[in-house]
């Protein structure tokens, strides 16, 4: 059967010269060493289904399209510019019209796409559950008796996930405000449904550094999930919904959208071509990670909090979808006296890339080691990285392997630094 979806992709197919400068740049070929878990590889299974050389059916191009992490660091590295991501995606789309798989896992994950996160009021009680779930030390115990893991490996891991998404930086203060001085500058800031649901601290630390940076921060509430965990499984129809739900939330303006993960940055940035239109290419082209938000004028310093050795991993898709890994790395430079580590593969994946750990959980864990081993071999025991994602699966990672390591994003130190400064007020 000839691949309608893949067919309207012919151009960017043909744009792979086949040089093979992709293949180093990717996490699962480095892993396996096989053609066809690289990126050429890819792209010429997708060449074959949308030929009709093959069919959309094939196990060979399901299991290798399945097995990308959608990294996007072959983008980086391609000479000819192939649109790598847009392809992965219209790969599973083609996937998930053709051949929608049946096993528990990828119904339940179809359930939760169609039914939870369509709704902000479903999924509002979904994360509050598991917030009180996690808040009452449930993951931690059942982690420690390995109960889950009697059932299930994947359920043993979703525990360590749930567990690593608590705070690790600054926990347990009284709420605070930002003194505000002058607010030159208005932003919107996109909250992220994980980000909102199980990591809403990060928001509230992004709006306090914001306002002493002289931002005025405003948060649409009728904004919804970005869609990324819709497109990345080839539910392209449920992500223009949510990307349309988006446009109307933010309106039409000027205003920059601030956005404290990569993973949704990345999906923000791509509203343009998903929908196709100038309302959606406006509203793209306000989208800046709070890193690159906060460059865009001197970073007000902070003080020094402590000795602590920190390293940081780049999130992929801040790097590769915002084109923003270095922002970061200028919140860690406004905090004096940090005890900073380089970290060796920091532009590679941790194996996350949003429910993939669950879904490869084999091969996602392959790459998680050799992540966690430059991890160690920093001395680092605090890691900074911008997106929840990633943050839940090196802290996963890290309590899996009992190591000592603390994970947060870089606004909590910058905003730890602040609180010490005395740049805010107790509430």
């Amino acid at each position: 059967m000839l691949s309608q979806t893949l067919a309207h992709e012919e151009q960017k197919l043909l744009a792979c010269i086949h040089c093979g400068l992709c293949l180093e740049a990717c996490p699962t070929y480095v892993v396996t060493g096989n053609e066809n878990d690289g990126p050429r590889g890819r792209i010429y299974l997708m060449r074959a289904v949308a030929e009709g050389r093959i069919a959309n059916t094939s196990e060979s191009f399901s299991t290798h399209i399945d097995r990308c992490l959608g990294c996007r660091a072959c983008e980086q590295a391609c000479p000819a510019g192939v649109e790598y991501g847009q392809l992965l995606e219209a790969s599973r789309h083609e996937l998930l019209t053709a051949q929608p798989k049946q096993d528990f896992t990828h119904k339940i994950l179809r359930f939760a796409l169609n039914n939870v996160w369509s709704s902000k009021t479903r999924l509002r009680w979904f994360f509050g559950a598991s917030r009180l779930f996690r808040d009452l030390g449930l993951p931690r115990l059942f982690f420690k008796l390995r109960v889950a893991k009697l059932f299930s490996p994947r359920a043993h891991f979703a525990l360590a996930l749930l567990e690593s998404s608590r705070a690790q930086v600054g926990a347990n203060k009284t709420s605070s405000k930002a003194k505000s001085d002058q607010l030159r500058t208005s932003v919107m800031l996109f909250e992220g449904c994980v980000g909102e649901g199980l990591f809403e601290r990060v928001n509230e630390a992004t709006q306090r550094v914001l306002e002493v940076n002289g931002y005025a921060v405003q948060s649409p509430q009728a904004q919804v999930c970005c869609g990324a965990l819709h497109a990345h499984a080839g539910d392209l129809d449920g992500a223009r919904k949510l990307a349309r739900q988006n446009l109307k939330a933010f309106g039409a303006s000027d205003t920059p959208i601030v956005t404290n993960a990569g993973g949704c940055g990345a999906m923000l940035v791509s509203y343009g071509q998903l929908l196709d239109d100038d309302e959606a290419r406006e509203f793209s082209s306000r989208v800046r990670d709070i890193g690159q938000q906060l460059a865009t004028a001197t970073i007000r310093e902070g003080v020094s909090i402590d000795q602590t050795a920190t390293t940081y991993d780049t999130s992929c898709h801040l790097l590769y979808g915002q084109k923003a890994g270095d922002a970061s790395l200028k919140m860690l430079d406004a905090i004096p006296g940090l005890n900073f580590r380089s970290l060796e593969g920091a532009e590679r994946c941790c194996g996350g890339a949003g429910i993939y750990n669950l879904l490869e959980p084999e091969m996602s864990a392959r790459v998680l080691q050799e992540k966690l081993k430059n991890i160690q071999a920093t001395g680092a025991n605090l890691l900074a990285t911008g997106n929840p994602g990633c943050q839940m699966q090196i802290g996963a990672g890290a309590c899996l392997n009992e190591m000592s390591l603390n994970v947060c994003h870089p606004i909590e130190l910058l905003d730890e630094s602040y609180r010490k400064a005395g740049f805010y007020s107790e509430e």
